[in-house]
């Protein structure tokens, strides 16, 4: 069948399934205090099957993601994602590399303006979007 015995798909599946728990739009107490003994026995199962050159710290985490999302709530509220693709898109408005902060704002301010505008004209293309 695949490369993997049963043992350690098992545990991957576990693990998955873990997560799949974790990343729900609405969570269950009750079921976080059991998932994070599950997390632990999941964890216990990877050590049987895997090499130790393959723990490190973040793997160590999983076993703190039930109290954190016990403590702050649904793991989509405290993602840094979104955040982080918007960092990508500002960065991206810098062409002067002595003064980035200027770029950014006046591209910004550019792009604000352009999108305000075009609201008031009807044939006019939005700036940064892409029409096919």
């Amino acid at each position: 069948m695949g490369l993997l015995s049963n043992e350690p798909r098992i545990a991957i599946f576990r693990l998955c399934s873990s997560f799949n728990e974790l990343c729900q739009k609405v969570i269950d107490k009750n079921k976080l205090e059991s998932l994070d003994a599950n997390v632990a026995e999941t964890l216990c199962m990877f050590e049987r099957y895997f090499p130790p050159c393959f723990f490190d710290v973040m793997v160590h985490l999983t076993i703190h993601l039930s109290r954190e999302a016990l403590i702050g709530g649904p793991a989509q509220f405290r993602w840094m994602y979104p955040f982080e693709r918007y960092m990508k898109i500002l960065k991206g408005y810098v062409k002067n590399r002595a003064r980035p902060e200027g770029c950014m704002t006046e591209r910004y301010a550019a792009e604000e303006c352009s999108h305000h505008c075009s609201g008031y004209m009807k044939e006019a293309a939005e700036m940064g979007v892409r029409h096919t």
